[in-house]
């Protein structure tokens, strides 16, 4: 079963929407325009309630279905990042440092075509929350919209969620039950030596040299302490320390990510991270604290509800057009935590060739819009169907 015609209708509407919505990125929780168009245009669909404020400008909207039933939830995310674009488009960003170069535009544009379809057909049971989220890049809106009990108030079932894909195939769904996405925790790693004059090391005690020797030792806890078939990543990405050739510094200071799939790895890093640090510190004479901030938690699908997505995904776009064991990848996404909350699932849809995420040159395909917003409408009607 192809693309909804009806939806293939409204495949300008989700464009001119999604390219406004490209002109005015707003960042984290503070989207008060992105909201507002929101809002504006689910009036104008005819939604049965609108709750907004929820995470600060996030929005739950309600669709009735004909029959009583449960309440499957669908949720898009529609915050920016503090990128300068670089795109050329005519509808380029208005707001100079900030560009959706994510897609958030385009799962918002994807949800409201979903809505506007669901509002018009209402061919299923019971209800649709539409999930509107912001700061999903930063700070958590996923989280905070499950605190705010949107899954209790709402009386939410199961959940689900798609992320356009630059680079795979134009159209093809990918998504497995499991973990698909991974933690994303941050270590920092303050070091406390003895600075002094550079010409005489030997009166100093030299953080510089302990902390290059931890960022080294650091990377035995992959090759040693940790199981070669399972995945982890442990990464330094900033090193500051000292001001200028002929001082030994007193203090350097280390940050990096932590990518996990599991809990048990997450735990043992932290215990040898910990290990690492302190004694790597004291074999150069210094001092060494280790701060780790836990981030956002893996993205594990239920499986039961992927192996439903799949079957979804290949009635609108075929059976080549789904793969339903896709790899993990390291990267992160907040929608973890609506997954803690209730089962569901997360998909990938390729959108082709072109400048990769949180690319300055990045650009949403508008022409996947109608593909994702036809998998939500299947998905509503076939796992809450009228007469179930």
């Amino acid at each position: 079963m192809p693309i909804i015609n009806r939806i293939g209708d409204l495949a300008p509407d989700m464009a001119a929407w999604r390219q406004h919505l490209h002109s005015i990125p707003e960042l984290s929780f503070d989207c008060p325009k992105t909201s507002a168009f929101i809002k504006e245009r689910l009036a104008e669909i005819g939604v049965d309630e609108v709750h907004e404020g929820i995470a600060q400008t996030g929005i739950v909207a309600i669709v009735n279905g004909q029959e009583d039933g449960p309440t499957i939830g669908l949720r898009a995310d529609f915050d920016a990042l503090p990128i300068e674009e670089e795109t050329g488009v005519d509808y380029t960003s208005t707001h100079p440092g900030r560009m959706h170069a994510c897609g958030h535009d385009g799962h918002t544009a994807m949800l409201l075509g979903t809505a506007k379809y669901l509002t018009e057909t209402r061919n299923f049971s019971g209800r649709v929350a539409l999930i509107f989220q912001p700061a999903e890049e930063d700070g958590g809106g996923g989280e905070v919209m499950v605190q705010e009990g949107i899954m209790e108030r709402f009386e939410i079932g199961e959940v689900y969620a798609i992320h356009n894909a630059p680079g795979k195939d134009f159209g093809k769904f990918h998504t497995r039950g499991g973990p698909i996405m991974a933690a994303a925790d941050t270590f920092h790693i303050n070091v406390t030596g003895k600075g002094g004059h550079a010409a005489r090391p030997h009166d100093t005690v030299d953080p510089v040299v302990a902390a290059c020797a931890i960022v080294t030792a650091l990377q035995t806890i992959v090759s040693r302490n940790h199981k070669p078939l399972e995945q982890l990543v442990i990464s330094t990405t900033q090193i500051h320390t000292g001001t200028t050739d002929n001082v030994i510094p007193e203090t350097a200071y280390i940050n990096g990510t932590v990518r996990t799939f599991s809990k048990e790895v997450q735990a043992m890093v932290v215990r040898r991270m910990e290990a690492v640090v302190e004694g790597t510190a004291a074999a150069y004479g210094c001092e060494a604290k280790l701060e780790f901030e836990f981030g956002y938690p893996p993205t594990v699908n239920d499986a039961d509800k992927a192996e439903f997505a799949a079957r979804i995904a290949a009635d609108v776009a075929g059976d080549p057009g789904v793969d339903p064991d896709v790899e993990p990848v390291m990267g992160a996404e907040d929608f973890s935590y609506m997954l803690e909350a209730r089962p569901g699932a997360y998909l990938m849809l390729g959108q082709g060739d072109g400048a990769g995420v949180h690319h300055p040159k990045y650009n949403f395909n508008d022409e996947i819009a109608p593909i994702g917003a036809s998998f939500f409408a299947r998905l509503v009607e076939t796992a809450q169907p009228v007469g179930r």
